[in-house]
């Protein structure tokens, strides 16, 4: 399986840089957002998949031809740990604190996400008042024009009064649809692993770029809700009122400086792709994470 092993170290180290760089860099996304998330997606789940599935069979190696054998042989010999020599239980060590970190880095991430958004909520309950015309949405008594929406299993939609005062109703519905999307799509969970991820490395800029070409994809995501819904002048406006003023430390906010990329986004107005185009970063999501799989699994 030292074969086997190489090959799936390369893959991931080929995904983890230069393959997350060139993704990270291209155009087409901004045309397909979704497609290029489930890319992203694939990216990270078939590039963690790698690199600690490469430690794996590499460790196991004396034990069988593939993996599966190698975990039959370490069901039926007690005396299997015998057969592995230095280098081999270096590797699986080795695995297992990449595993770890992988898993805890994840694991805190989630754990201080959901510990600031609960101290945001309770914050928000007593600054804020529910908003009579629209259910579930609340009000910040600030004339600085904010509106954002606070995610997780009680979430928050908080439009201040000074953005009530400076939009016009068709720029606040675009808004509160832009923030529903994010809200209706769990747009922080998508986010979440490639916090972790970048995290785990951030020595490797390919992963760190990973984390802001999938926070930038969900918002041209909610803008394309926005703007199949009401159309793209209502967006763009509301976009110049409020665009800089929200504060995306503990929440998933939407007007940020990325602002002035997205108003060209939707000057552009880019053309949805074919049927075609839409195929290729799907099925290359799945390949990507069927080909390590079946390379593990074989024999």
């Amino acid at each position: 399986m030292t074969a086997l092993a190489a090959t799936l170290l390369v893959l991931g180290v080929l995904l983890a840089e230069p393959v997350s760089r060139a993704l990270a860099a291209a155009r087409w996304p901004a045309r397909d957002p979704i497609g290029a998330l489930l890319l992203w997606q694939a990216v990270g789940l078939a590039g963690g998949l790698a690199l600690l599935g490469a430690g794996l069979t590499f460790g196991l190696a004396p034990l069988g031809g593939s993996l599966p054998a190698a975990a039959f042989r370490m069901l039926d010999d007690p005396r299997w740990p015998a057969d592995l020599g230095l280098a081999h239980w270096f590797a699986l060590i080795l695995t297992a604190a990449l595993a770890a970190r992988l898993l805890g880095v994840l694991t805190l991430a989630f754990w201080r996400t959901t510990r600031a958004r609960r101290r945001h909520r309770d914050l928000l309950d007593v600054l804020t008042t529910p908003w009579p015309s629209m259910a579930g949405a609340r009000v910040l008594a600030h004339p600085l024009p904010v509106a954002y929406c606070l995610p997780g299993p009680r979430s928050r939609l908080v439009v201040s009064e000074g953005a009530l005062a400076a939009l016009t109703p068709a720029e606040l519905d675009a808004v509160l649809t832009h923030e529903r999307a994010h809200l209706r799509e769990r747009h922080d969970l998508v986010v979440l692993p490639f916090v972790a991820w970048g995290a785990t490395a951030p020595w490797v800029p390919g992963m760190a770029r990973a984390q802001a070409a999938v926070a930038a994809l969900v918002e041209m995501r909610a803008d394309d809700v926005a703007r199949a819904t009401l159309g793209r002048a209502p967006l763009a406006g509301a976009l110049c009122r409020l665009g800089g003023s929200a504060d995306r430390s503990a929440t998933l906010t939407s007007f940020s400086a990325a602002t002035a990329a997205r108003l060209r986004r939707l000057a552009a107005h880019p053309t949805p792709p074919s049927m075609a185009a839409r195929a290729l970063p799907r099925l290359a999501a799945l390949a990507l994470i069927a080909v390590p799989t079946a390379m593990l699994l074989a024999g």
